[in-house]
């Protein structure tokens, strides 16, 4: 059994004694926690708290119980019910809530589930915040509400539609183009929430032919649920058979999405972003931001529009703190991760899908032809397991005093960008590891850029 407890939520399997999964016990202690904390930070009158999750087998249990606990706490609960987390984050703001809980975890297995923590803006905790929280937890220092104070329970199942309306009448959204471009789309939900979310949005965006994959809310995930190349094989041989033009999938919770070319090749999820950028970029120039571990094409796709782009550190809420500082129109992750904060500030896949398509509609190109038009780059993920023993932070001061001749990045480990690809080094936060990603114009360059920072690490740490 594993629970995991950090700033950015708490998760684990189910199961297991208490503070070794994800058990009643430990969900009660940490939505309490979560309740503790909205209490003495929330700066509106509001005492809504809203809940929505995946379809994960063990989300009804844990769906009561937070919602029993936040009601314990004196607050009055918006359940959402099944609900993607780009909806849940714009019901907060909808709502104007105090704050948020989203019970999926994300691309992980069915074993497992989580506690993502929003606050009144619908973005996730910061690092101050997620640590008071824990804190609170470890203290145990709750104080629930007497019987006149509980909170009362709302249901309200509209949010999936108002998230798809908010979608269509984004400015750069042209569902004519995109109805008149006749589209077949292929699809994989992996049984959870984009069964519910993605068919309703491509109908109301005018696609007619959808090709559906796992589309039933079930939680019985067909397959690993991170959308990686190896995990697709069954849509991408749909594409293959020339029935679609293009298809989408999505992880259980729906902020990641991946595309797959109409002759099944994998457009990639590094370039998810890229593709939207480009398009943003072309309507509306500005500045854009991803993480240290994402493609440089997206770099040069905004110096190709004339804008500046920043890496921020790994993490959605570092992404987005760094886009409101340099006011980035768009961003996010190379994990398929789609921030437009014409939107809202978080990772959203029905944005995605809306303005891909439109970008897809309106360049008259196939989906094979529209990548070809980006910068090619490959990465390369490796990782070295280390012993408690071993002083990475040392390593990594070594590393990057032993590069100065190139632009070193030490927000997040180091980041090292050769004048032909860039290295990143980070640990682990739950693992005795250091995550090795590199990036170069082929993949036998992309290996020999990790293979050297490798053997420097080891010989550093004498292993």
């Amino acid at each position: 059994m594993t629970l995991i407890k950090s700033i950015s939520g708490i998760r684990g399997t189910m199961g297991g004694m208490v503070g070794d999964g994800l058990n009643p016990i430990d969900t009660v202690r940490f939505t309490a926690a979560y309740a503790m904390h909205i209490e003495s930070h929330k700066t509106t009158q509001s005492r809504k708290i809203v809940v929505g999750r995946d379809a994960r087998i063990s989300g009804e249990m844990v769906s009561q119980l937070v919602i029993g606990t936040l009601l314990g706490m004196g607050f009055d609960v918006v359940n959402i019910g099944l609900a993607t987390t780009p909806t849940t984050e714009l019901a907060v703001t909808m709502e104007q809530a105090a704050g948020g809980i989203i019970l999926t975890a994300s691309h992980n297995p069915k074993q497992w589930n989580a506690l993502k923590l929003l606050n009144e803006r619908g973005e996730f905790l910061n690092a101050q915040a997620g640590e008071d929280v824990l804190k609170i937890a470890a203290d145990e220092s709750f104080c629930f509400a007497e019987v006149d104070n509980i909170g009362k329970l709302t249901e309200n199942n509209s949010y999936t539609q108002k998230h798809i309306d908010s979608v269509l009448a984004l400015k750069l959204v042209d569902v004519e183009a995109i109805r008149t471009a006749k589209f077949r789309v292929a699809l994989d939900c992996v049984n959870s929430v984009g069964g519910i979310a993605i068919p309703a949005l491509l109908t109301a965006l005018g696609v007619e032919h959808i090709v559906k994959l796992y589309c039933e809310p079930n939680g019985q995930f067909p397959h690993n649920p991170e959308p990686l190349p190896e995990h697709l094989t069954e849509i991408a041989s749909v594409l293959q058979q020339g029935k679609a033009d293009v298809g989408f999938v999505v992880d259980p919770d729906v902020d990641r999405l991946a595309i797959i070319s109409e002759d099944g090749s994998m457009f990639g999820e590094e370039y998810t972003l890229v593709a939207v950028a480009d398009y943003v970029l072309q309507h509306t120039p500005g500045n854009t931001v991803s993480n240290l571990s994402s493609t440089r094409a997206l770099r040069d796709v905004t110096v190709k529009h004339k804008g500046s782009y920043q890496a921020a550190a790994v993490g959605e809420v570092n992404v987005v703190t760094t886009m409101k500082t340099t006011h980035a129109i768009i961003g996010g992750e190379g994990n398929g991760g789609v921030i437009y904060p014409e939107s809202h500030y978080g990772r959203d896949a029905l944005v995605g899908i809306a303005l891909f398509l439109t970008h897809l509609a309106k360049s008259k190109l196939k989906v094979s032809e529209l990548r070809k038009t980006y910068p090619a780059y490959y990465i390369s993920k490796n990782k070295i397991e280390l012993t408690p023993a071993i002083d990475v932070d040392n390593i990594l001061k070594v590393i990057k005093e032993n590069h100065q001749q190139y632009e070193v990045n030490d927000i997040d480990g180091v980041k090292i960008d050769f004048p032909t690809g860039w290295v990143h080094l980070r640990k682990s936060n739950t693992e005795a590891i250091i995550r090795i990603y590199s990036e170069a114009g082929t993949a036998a360059e992309a290996d020999k850029f990790a293979k050297d920072i490798i053997s420097q690490i080891k010989q550093i740490a004498g292993i």
